[in-house]
Formats: structure tokens, C-alpha cells, sequence
């Protein structure tokens, strides 16, 4: 098992204020930021990771209404390489964050502003039209790489209100 630091939970994305995501598809595929800042450990490194052992995706969100915090976890979670653009496998949710978010974003490929991947249809980009790259389905449910622009970035169905402050990913040893 190729588990890293002894199956201690590996940041993968982090968000904490609203600039910084609206990226290209080179940048998400390399990674950028740090973890003391808005982060994303890069779609190379993150693919080969779910691809050759198992994890399970945890979602930590902070809700900004409140800034109570609430958590989604997913025991399956693959992202296939860049010849299936990043395709996410998603499945075995327990939280109490609304499971719907990222249950609607399984089988979606990756999309940015400069790929448009999303099941929106060839008159929307949902990247381009609310930044940041993620697993669009039709644009609004799971949005922890939005902002600045449409509704910042948010998490539809969370108890404390679907606009976020802060978002964490991470990878979790199985």
C-alpha cells in the first residue's frame, strides 16, 4: 500500500477565499497554491494516487452564514488519468453535509474555463460561467472551486447555507 505518512489524511484541495481557483486546465493537472492558503494538490498526482490504492474523499465545509462546520465522506473515490479528463468515480457517502452535491458531480469528467467537459451542453461552460474547475454536471450543486464570479463557492444543501467560507479535500488511507 503506497498510503502516505502512514495513512494520515493528505490535503488535496483547501479554499478560504475566493480568488485563486479560476484556472486552467495545465494548472489543475500540475497543482497550485499551498496548504496554508487555497490549494489543489494537481490531477496528475491525484489520479495515480486513487488509481493504484484505495481512499476514501472527505469534504470538510464551513458554512459562512453560521460558520458552523458540517462533513461529507465518500468511501469510494477514483479520479481516472487525463486520457478519461479526470473522470471522478464517487460512490458510499456518510455526513451530514446533503450527499446530493457531489452524488450528481459521479461519472463527470473535469472541466475548465479552456475544457468544457460538463453535462450542461455546448451553450454553457460551467466553469467559465461560475470559475474554478470541478466535476460539473449542470453547474450548480457542488461548487468548492467557484468564485468570485455567480454565487461564490457553495455546497447546495448544507444546513447552515449553501455559500462557503472555507472547503477542505481530503484523502484518507482505507
Amino acid at each position: 500500500m503506497l498510503c502516505i505518512g502512514s495513512c494520515a489524511p493528505l490535503l488535496i484541495q483547501q479554499h478560504i477565499h475566493l480568488s485563486g481557483f479560476d484556472r486552467s486546465w495545465n494548472e489543475y493537472k500540475q497543482g497550485f497554491g499551498d496548504t496554508h492558503s487555497n490549494y489543489w494538490i494537481g490531477y496528475d498526482l491525484l489520479s495515480y494516487l486513487t488509481t493504484i490504492d484505495n481512499y476514501t474523499l472527505r469534504f470538510d465545509l464551513q458554512a459562512r452564514s453560521t460558520g458552523n462546520w458540517y462533513y461529507a465522506e465518500y468511501s469510494t473515490f477514483v479520479v481516472l488519468p487525463e486520457a478519461h479528463n479526470y473522470k471522478l468515480q464517487v460512490a458510499g457517502y456518510s455526513g451530514n453535509a446533503d450527499k446530493a452535491s457531489m452524488y450528481v458531480s459521479n461519472g463527470m469528467m473535469f472541466s475548465t474555463y479552456d475544457r468544457d467537459n460538463d453535462a450542461a451542453g455546448p451553450e454553457c461552460n460551467c466553469a467559465a460561467d461560475y470559475g474554478g474547475g470541478f466535476w460539473y454536471e449542470r453547474c450548480y450543486n457542488c461548487g468548492v472551486n467557484s468564485g468570485p464570479s455567480a454565487d461564490d463557492f457553495f455546497w447546495f444543501g448544507l444546513p447552515g447555507g449553501w455559500k462557503l467560507q472555507t472547503s477542505r479535500m481530503w484523502l484518507q488511507c482505507k
